[in-house]
């Protein structure tokens, strides 16, 4: 990924060099740093706390849009970013100042006296700091990998959020799905409510012993409430109401679920200023790039506006990403009828067989490109795990030998760029117009 922001561009190559290795997993010097830093984590305002596999940025996107309705200033904490480092950390509203940037990166860098640590570790440490000294009335933080051992795990929360847990990362969070949802939760805290997605049963099993041994409320979708798709509406039903909302306002089937989650979350909060008209106009208002996002400015939006297609960026990269923008890009072709394309890149350590499995029932055909990083798969390598896959692959030069290549396609395609936030943060660092703000 990409950071157009020059300023901070030295601290942050030094936080990079304080630690060989990109992801070691532990709360043992998050917890100095932290010390060293008089303990942000305690001086935040009510955080609500959001892991899983899938989902979570989608769910806090939610939880933003709702509490900002009701006019409450939020801090959010996000990763990875697409295009500049600072979509990372929203203080009170707003992207944090590129100044501002850099003086929290350098005290908290000066704090941390050299000691080793992870550049997500002393990153956010840094957005921790940041939001102590920023009144706000709400503090909304994505797990960035796992739950137990992530750095993020220092705060406690008002509510924990669990979204669809599904088998990523196996070489850090295990082989099973009941090892990764141990992971997930253990954001879980003693006597702190937890709101959990809809699960497969070993996950949610694991979350209920978990809850039950940490004496945490738990409340999961589809046991205790639920959500759905009723006539285009956004149906929550509570254990004591239901409510009736507009269609959540990111494109899919999947967002009716990811926005129910936010709706339950946000309840079991229970700030009052945060009515149903708020929620409503959250859940109908809310933005969060590359996630199933119309690309309709920009090069390469462009191009295929000039060849009468339209053009989706989606950063999901497992199968459960996978079926879930499957359904969503199969309910556009069964308007029309028109064929669809993937352009499609993923990092080698994925399960892009997998990945693509979902799009084998559409017909897709895909054009594999590779992107920037030392884990991206090769196009011949994403090319041959989709031929496993069942569909039609052929390996390009880049995202815009791949477009053209999809839009010879006759019938016009419809074209989704997909397999990697990497790839998403490649294609909207193109043009300032795409920047995510």
């Amino acid at each position: 990924m990409t950071d157009h922001l020059r300023v901070h561009d030295a601290a942050l190559a030094r936080l990079q060099a304080l630690h060989p290795k990109l992801i070691d997993l532990s709360l043992d010097r998050m917890r100095r740093l932290c010390a060293a830093l008089g303990d942000p984590q305690d001086r935040l305002p009510p955080v609500i706390h959001v892991a899983g596999t899938n989902g979570k940025g989608s769910t806090v996107a939610y939880l933003r849009a709702m509490a900002e309705a009701a006019g409450l200033k939020v801090h959010v904490f996000t990763s990875p970013h697409l295009v500049r480092f600072s979509e990372r950390i929203r203080l009170a509203g707003t992207l944090i100042a590129d100044d501002h940037l850099a003086d929290v990166l350098e005290r908290v860098e000066a704090a941390n006296a050299g000691l080793p640590i992870t550049f997500f570790e002393i990153t956010t440490a840094a957005a921790l700091q940041a939001f102590s000294e920023v009144p706000a009335d709400l503090c909304l933080v994505e797990v960035g990998l796992g739950g137990v051992l992530d750095a993020t795990n220092v705060v406690t929360p008002a509510v924990s959020v669990i979204a669809p847990v599904d088998i990523d990362h196996r070489e850090f969070l295990g082989d099973t799905l009941a090892a990764i949802a141990q992971e997930k939760a253990g954001i879980i805290k003693p006597r702190r409510p937890v709101v959990s997605a809809r699960q497969a049963e070993e996950a949610e099993a694991v979350i209920d012993r978990e809850a039950d041994l940490a004496e945490a409320p738990l409340t999961v979708m589809g046991r205790d409430f639920d959500a759905w798709n009723e006539r285009g509406r956004l149906l929550v039903q509570m254990p004591d109401q239901l409510l009736d909302l507009p269609a959540p306002a990111l494109p899919g089937d999947h967002q009716f679920a990811n926005a129910g989650l936010a709706v339950a979350a946000i309840l079991t909060l229970g700030d009052p200023r945060i009515d149903e008209a708020a929620i409503a106009r959250g859940v109908a208002g809310a933005t969060w790039p590359a996630r199933f996002q119309r690309l309709t400015v920009g090069p390469l939006a462009e191009r295929a506006r000039a060849a009468g297609a339209d053009l989706w960026l989606d950063g999901g990269h497992n199968p459960h990403a996978g079926r879930a923008v499957a359904r969503a890009l199969g309910d556009l072709a069964a308007r029309d009828g028109r064929p669809v394309a993937l352009v499609s890149g993923l990092l080698a350590n994925k399960d892009a067989t997998g990945f693509f499995a979902p799009f084998a029932p559409l017909g897709a055909k895909v054009f594999s490109v590779t992107f920037e990083g030392h884990a991206a798969a090769s196009a011949a390598q994403t090319a041959a795990a989709a031929e496993l896959a069942g569909l039609r692959a052929r390996a390009c030069d880049g995202v815009e030998d791949a477009l053209e290549k999809a839009l010879a396609i006759t019938p016009t395609p419809h074209v989704l760029i997909c397999g990697s936030l990497y790839l998403a943060g490649e294609v909207l660092a193109m043009s300032p117009e795409t920047w995510p703000a």
